[in-house]
């Protein structure tokens, strides 16, 4: 299977996508829309979608069509992180579910599902394409009924993105969706919606709005912002039949330019070492439960070169020994004590306004945090310096501090890290350009990302180039 990491990871060239939508379980996040005309075709049509993972471990759904409340058929994950398949009619249901796992919450995945009810044989009436390989290997695939309803396209029809319908939502979905397109009454090629890079190997989404989606056939792009059922929303169908679907619970901080084009870094849950944190908001938000058990973790990215900043922003933490740090770290290091800036590589902002470098060494107070204080982080591998600023002002303006040098071949990777020591209760949110918080909206000098301060403001002592989101055009350009 093709590996993605973006889908084009090209600073220019290619088709882009500009938006997607994240996607928060907690909130029951979801998009509907129900038909009230058009007789399209309910047993066959395509559906195509671009997804980054976030929650891992739940039954969500991606994707539900369903007609009343019993015929349905729901696409997304299982418990067990399977691509899963139910389909339902009045009476029984009926899953596929791969043999295969798709955990990866660094990348961005398209699936691909051909769907014709009407075929005369059982286990032929849908196939499944995941980064453009057909899913072959089902543990499970049960044997769905000639002509069930796929329940996407015809009237009364009810459809839905990030939950399940039947008697009510649920299976909300944890994650960043993207390039939802329904195709009515065709079974499309998969070069309608993606290609393959010659060289790379790397799957690209394609420009379908020149395809023929048919009765209630639909596109979301995500391009708006809005909350209303309409052209200005985020769940407005840019298809032409205008079959535009209800925003509920998604705010406009929901709409994200981590797109399966340019894919943004963000907490790792799947580094589960010391990791008591829980994760929201596709993985740039972190809570920390009420105990005073040490918690660290670190970034999907690392990094080796380049001149990157991102911010976090302090959302609420509690106790007189609060200990909240945020900076950059050698991975294996920080294994070996799980505080950053209390080892060789360690530099951190803690939240009593302590500066600590390199095994421990206090630098400066910079006064104690307290609740939407945003901390700036501006790291130089380049020139192996760092700068931090807070709510905006760079402290250590125009000669930063030193970052020592990887010399181990085996943790020659920096990573953005946290660490949380006797803060029960805390809640911050990380952003490499990519936030769960409105702000400024100030993009890098590329023209990437939102941040509440401007990355390229500030006096550096070694300025070959501006500071950076950590997104995946930028590495594509400038390395890291």
């Amino acid at each position: 299977m093709p590996f993605i990491i973006p889908a084009n990871t090209l600073a220019s060239g290619g088709f882009d996508v500009d938006n997607s939508l994240r996607f928060n379980s907690g909130s029951s996040d979801n998009l509907s829309g129900t038909l009230s005309s058009g007789s399209g075709s309910d047993v066959k049509g395509t559906i195509s979608f671009w997804t980054k993972r976030s929650g891992l471990g739940a039954n969500t759904a991606v994707i539900c069509g369903k007609k009343g409340n019993t015929e349905r058929v729901t696409i997304g994950f299982s418990s067990d992180d399977f691509f899963e398949i139910q389909f339902q009619d009045n009476t029984n249901a009926y899953n596929w579910r791969s043999t295969a796992v798709y955990r990866d919450v660094l990348a961005w995945y398209n699936f691909i599902i051909k769907l014709d009810t009407s075929n005369g044989t059982a286990n032929s009436r849908a196939r499944v394409f995941a980064n453009n390989e057909e899913i072959t290997s089902w543990g499970t695939r049960e044997a769905v009924p000639q002509n069930l309803k796929i329940g996407f396209f015809n009237n009364n029809n009810i459809r839905l993105i990030g939950a399940r319908g039947g008697s009510s939502t649920d299976k909300f979905y944890n994650g960043y969706i993207a390039e939802v397109v329904g195709i009515n009454n065709a079974l499309s090629d998969n070069t309608d919606f993606i290609e393959v890079d010659e060289d790379s190997g790397i799957i690209k989404p394609t420009n379908v709005s020149g395809l023929t989606f048919g009765t209630n056939g639909f596109y979301l792009e995500s391009k708006a912002a809005g909350t209303g059922t309409n052209a200005s929303g985020m769940g407005a169908d840019t298809s032409g039949n205008t079959n535009h679907f209800a925003v509920n619970n998604l705010t406009a901080v929901d709409q994200s330019t981590d797109t399966c084009t340019n894919n943004f870094c963000t907490w790792n849950p799947l580094d589960t070492f010391y990791n008591t944190m829980t994760f929201q908001e596709g993985n740039t938000q972190g809570t920390k439960p009420n105990s005073t058990v040490e918690s660290y973790g670190t970034s999907t990215f690392g990094i080796t070169s380049g001149k990157w900043y991102a911010e976090f922003k302090v959302i609420s933490f509690s106790g007189s020994n609060s200990t909240i740090g945020f900076g950059i770290i050698d991975r294996v290091a920080v294994q070996n004590d799980k505080e950053i800036g209390k080892h060789t590589y360690g530099i951190s902002y803690k939240s009593n306004g302590d500066v600590f470098s390199a095994d421990g060494n206090l630098l400066t107070n910079q006064g104690t945090l307290a609740a939407n204080d945003i901390i700036g982080l501006y790291i130089d591998i380049d020139n192996l310096k760092f700068y931090f600023a807070k709510n905006g002002t760079i402290a250590n303006s125009g000669t930063g501090l030193a970052i020592p040098a990887l010399t181990s071949t085996l943790n020659g990777v920096y990573f953005f890290g946290f660490d949380n020591f006797q803060a029960g209760g805390s809640v911050h949110q990380a952003n490499w350009g990519n936030p769960a918080y409105t702000g400024t909206d100030k993009a890098d000098a590329n023209g990437f990302g939102s941040f509440e301060y401007d990355p390229s403001s500030g006096t550096f002592d070694s300025a070959s180039k501006d500071f950076l989101a950590l997104c995946t055009k930028n590495l594509a350009e400038y390395g890291g």
